[in-house]
Protein backbone atom coordinates (compact mmCIF):
# COMPACT_ATOMS: atom_id res chain seq x y z
CA UNK A 1 0.00 0.00 0.00
CA UNK A 2 2.72 2.37 1.01
CA UNK A 3 4.57 1.59 -2.39
CA UNK A 4 1.74 2.78 -4.30
CA UNK A 5 0.78 5.74 -2.63
CA UNK A 6 4.37 6.80 -3.34
CA UNK A 7 4.14 6.68 -6.35
CA UNK A 8 1.12 7.97 -6.79
CA UNK A 9 2.54 10.89 -4.64
CA UNK A 10 5.43 11.44 -7.17
CA UNK A 11 2.68 11.29 -10.29
CA UNK A 12 1.10 13.86 -8.53
CA UNK A 13 4.07 16.11 -7.88
CA UNK A 14 5.49 15.54 -11.42
CA UNK A 15 2.19 16.79 -12.72
CA UNK A 16 0.97 19.56 -10.63
CA UNK A 17 4.53 20.63 -8.74
CA UNK A 18 5.07 20.63 -4.86
CA UNK A 19 2.31 20.83 -2.94
CA UNK A 20 2.46 23.98 -0.25
CA UNK A 21 -0.45 22.23 2.06
CA UNK A 22 -0.92 18.74 2.79
CA UNK A 23 -4.45 17.85 5.61
CA UNK A 24 -5.35 14.30 7.00
CA UNK A 25 -8.57 12.65 7.49
CA UNK A 26 -8.88 9.48 9.33
CA UNK A 27 -12.95 7.49 9.20
CA UNK A 28 -13.88 4.96 11.41
CA UNK A 29 -12.52 1.20 9.94
CA UNK A 30 -10.88 3.11 7.28
CA UNK A 31 -7.00 3.71 6.12
CA UNK A 32 -5.79 7.33 6.29
CA UNK A 33 -6.88 9.27 3.66
CA UNK A 34 -4.41 12.96 2.49
CA UNK A 35 -6.13 15.74 0.80
CA UNK A 36 -2.53 17.61 -1.14
CA UNK A 37 -3.48 21.56 -2.06
CA UNK A 38 -1.49 22.78 -5.18
CA UNK A 39 -0.97 26.25 -6.72
CA UNK A 40 -0.83 25.72 -10.36
CA UNK A 41 2.57 25.47 -11.87
CA UNK A 42 1.97 25.87 -15.39
CA UNK A 43 1.61 30.25 -15.10
CA UNK A 44 -2.00 29.87 -15.14
CA UNK A 45 -2.74 32.47 -11.94
CA UNK A 46 -4.89 31.74 -9.64
CA UNK A 47 -6.14 28.06 -9.90
CA UNK A 48 -5.65 25.80 -6.94
CA UNK A 49 -5.91 22.24 -7.12
CA UNK A 50 -7.10 19.60 -4.27
CA UNK A 51 -5.53 15.82 -4.69
CA UNK A 52 -6.26 12.93 -2.73
CA UNK A 53 -3.79 10.51 -1.48
CA UNK A 54 -4.99 7.28 -0.03
CA UNK A 55 -7.96 5.88 -1.81
CA UNK A 56 -6.13 3.85 -4.38
CA UNK A 57 -4.19 2.41 -2.12
CA UNK A 58 -6.51 -0.58 -2.46
CA UNK A 59 -9.10 -1.63 -5.87
CA UNK A 60 -12.19 -0.80 -5.64
CA UNK A 61 -14.40 -3.28 -5.45
CA UNK A 62 -18.02 -3.90 -6.85
CA UNK A 63 -20.66 -4.15 -4.00
CA UNK A 64 -22.29 -6.87 -5.50
CA UNK A 65 -18.82 -9.21 -5.72
CA UNK A 66 -18.71 -11.93 -2.94
CA UNK A 67 -15.60 -11.07 -2.37
CA UNK A 68 -13.05 -8.09 -2.20
CA UNK A 69 -10.13 -9.07 -4.44
CA UNK A 70 -6.94 -7.34 -2.79
CA UNK A 71 -4.99 -6.97 -6.01
CA UNK A 72 -6.84 -6.70 -9.38
CA UNK A 73 -9.71 -3.90 -9.48
CA UNK A 74 -9.96 0.21 -10.62
CA UNK A 75 -7.89 2.75 -8.41
CA UNK A 76 -8.35 6.45 -8.30
CA UNK A 77 -7.73 9.44 -7.25
CA UNK A 78 -9.38 12.80 -7.27
CA UNK A 79 -8.46 16.07 -8.90
CA UNK A 80 -10.41 18.99 -7.58
CA UNK A 81 -9.51 22.47 -9.64
CA UNK A 82 -10.82 25.59 -8.71
CA UNK A 83 -10.02 29.64 -8.82
CA UNK A 84 -7.95 30.71 -5.68
CA UNK A 85 -9.16 33.96 -3.51
CA UNK A 86 -12.97 34.16 -4.34
CA UNK A 87 -14.34 32.12 -1.52
CA UNK A 88 -12.66 29.63 1.12
CA UNK A 89 -12.43 26.76 -1.01
CA UNK A 90 -9.60 25.08 1.57
CA UNK A 91 -12.75 23.71 3.37
CA UNK A 92 -13.57 21.33 0.72
CA UNK A 93 -10.74 19.12 2.31
CA UNK A 94 -12.81 17.34 4.44
CA UNK A 95 -15.58 16.57 2.05
CA UNK A 96 -12.85 15.59 -0.45
CA UNK A 97 -11.78 12.94 1.79
CA UNK A 98 -15.05 11.50 2.78
CA UNK A 99 -15.33 11.08 -1.36
CA UNK A 100 -12.09 9.51 -1.32
CA UNK A 101 -13.01 7.02 1.17
CA UNK A 102 -16.79 6.03 0.14
CA UNK A 103 -15.05 3.13 -1.65
CA UNK A 104 -13.98 1.55 1.44
CA UNK A 105 -17.17 2.66 3.87
CA UNK A 106 -19.71 2.37 1.20
CA UNK A 107 -18.42 -0.33 -1.87
CA UNK A 108 -18.55 1.87 -4.34
CA UNK A 109 -17.00 2.10 -7.93
CA UNK A 110 -16.10 5.70 -8.51
CA UNK A 111 -16.14 5.85 -12.14
CA UNK A 112 -16.45 8.75 -15.17
CA UNK A 113 -20.13 9.83 -15.61
CA UNK A 114 -20.73 9.40 -11.74
CA UNK A 115 -22.49 11.28 -9.23
CA UNK A 116 -20.87 11.99 -6.00
CA UNK A 117 -22.46 13.78 -3.09
CA UNK A 118 -21.68 15.14 0.07
CA UNK A 119 -24.94 16.00 1.53
CA UNK A 120 -23.71 19.48 2.05
CA UNK A 121 -21.98 22.77 0.72
CA UNK A 122 -18.85 21.85 -0.42
CA UNK A 123 -17.21 24.89 1.07
CA UNK A 124 -18.88 27.80 3.31
CA UNK A 125 -21.80 29.18 1.34
CA UNK A 126 -20.81 26.93 -1.96
CA UNK A 127 -23.64 26.57 -4.28
CA UNK A 128 -22.71 22.95 -4.64
CA UNK A 129 -23.12 20.08 -2.23
CA UNK A 130 -22.30 17.22 -5.21
CA UNK A 131 -19.90 16.86 -8.14
CA UNK A 132 -19.66 14.92 -11.31
CA UNK A 133 -16.66 12.74 -12.24
CA UNK A 134 -15.13 13.86 -15.18
CA UNK A 135 -12.75 11.80 -18.03
CA UNK A 136 -9.47 11.20 -16.32
CA UNK A 137 -6.18 11.57 -18.56
CA UNK A 138 -5.68 15.15 -19.33
CA UNK A 139 -4.79 17.02 -15.98
CA UNK A 140 -2.22 13.84 -14.71
CA UNK A 141 -2.03 10.84 -16.79
CA UNK A 142 -2.67 7.44 -15.33
CA UNK A 143 -0.38 5.93 -13.07
CA UNK A 144 0.61 2.51 -14.47
CA UNK A 145 1.35 -0.30 -11.27
CA UNK A 146 2.43 -2.98 -13.70
CA UNK A 147 1.67 -6.90 -12.16
CA UNK A 148 -1.45 -8.03 -12.69
CA UNK A 149 -2.42 -4.35 -10.89
CA UNK A 150 -5.01 -2.00 -12.39
CA UNK A 151 -3.56 1.60 -13.41
CA UNK A 152 -4.63 4.81 -11.10
CA UNK A 153 -6.50 6.87 -12.45
CA UNK A 154 -6.88 10.59 -11.45
CA UNK A 155 -10.85 11.58 -11.81
CA UNK A 156 -11.06 14.86 -12.23
CA UNK A 157 -14.08 16.66 -10.61
CA UNK A 158 -16.67 18.97 -11.63
CA UNK A 159 -18.56 20.78 -8.81
CA UNK A 160 -22.47 20.45 -9.71
CA UNK A 161 -25.07 22.60 -8.20
CA UNK A 162 -28.31 20.86 -7.29
CA UNK A 163 -30.68 21.91 -10.17
CA UNK A 164 -27.41 20.64 -12.54
CA UNK A 165 -27.63 17.49 -10.23
CA UNK A 166 -31.25 16.76 -10.71
CA UNK A 167 -30.85 17.26 -14.65
CA UNK A 168 -27.71 15.40 -15.11
CA UNK A 169 -30.14 12.04 -13.52
CA UNK A 170 -32.32 12.35 -15.95
CA UNK A 171 -30.02 13.45 -18.79
CA UNK A 172 -27.55 11.89 -18.54
CA UNK A 173 -23.33 13.48 -17.72
CA UNK A 174 -22.68 13.78 -21.28
CA UNK A 175 -25.73 15.63 -21.89
CA UNK A 176 -24.79 17.78 -18.64
CA UNK A 177 -21.16 18.27 -19.88
CA UNK A 178 -22.20 19.64 -23.81
CA UNK A 179 -24.49 22.19 -21.87
CA UNK A 180 -21.57 23.59 -19.87
CA UNK A 181 -19.57 23.77 -22.92
CA UNK A 182 -22.08 25.08 -25.09
CA UNK A 183 -22.90 27.88 -22.46
CA UNK A 184 -19.17 28.53 -21.87
CA UNK A 185 -19.44 27.97 -17.95
CA UNK A 186 -16.33 28.29 -16.01
CA UNK A 187 -16.39 24.88 -13.66
CA UNK A 188 -13.75 26.10 -11.44
CA UNK A 189 -15.49 29.54 -10.47
CA UNK A 190 -16.40 28.48 -6.81
CA UNK A 191 -19.28 31.21 -6.98
CA UNK A 192 -20.45 30.40 -10.23
CA UNK A 193 -24.61 30.19 -10.59
CA UNK A 194 -26.05 27.46 -12.46
CA UNK A 195 -25.66 26.74 -16.08
CA UNK A 196 -29.35 27.57 -18.13
CA UNK A 197 -31.14 24.65 -18.18
CA UNK A 198 -34.11 24.92 -20.14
Amino acid sequence: MEDVLALVEARLRTALGEPDARAAVTFLGTDRIEVLRFVDPSGEAGIVRYATLGMSAHPMTDPTAALADPVQGPRAELVLSVRAGLADTDKVLRPLAVLAASPQVEGVVVAPGASLDVGGPLWPAAPFSSVLVAEPGGLVEDLELGGQMDPVRFLPLLPMTSNEAAWKRVHGAQELQERWLSRGTDLRDPLRRSVTLD
